[in-house]
């Protein structure tokens, strides 16, 4: 079944691996989910700099991975 890229990336954008499991890559979208938690949680209490650049940058890949997955199952 075609999944909606936009909706997929909106989802990540929202809680990033969440799209990947709209999209179907449900392990990978959980394990996102765990490591952008631990992330900002480390970043929160050790108010690390660097934390939050590496959250950033976790978010934003799972954003594109989540439209290029569905791209790929809609395609």
């Amino acid at each position: 079944m075609a999944k909606n890229p936009i909706l997929a990336a909106f989802l990540s954008f929202l809680l990033p691996g969440l799209g990947q499991v709209y999209v179907g890559k449900t392990l990978f979208g959980l394990g996102l989910i765990v490591l952008t938690f631990i992330i900002s949680t480390l970043a929160i209490f050790l108010i690390s700099f660097f934390g939050i650049i590496i959250y950033i940058i976790v978010w934003l890949y799972a954003i594109y991975d989540a439209y290029m997955s569905a791209q790929d199952v809609g395609g």
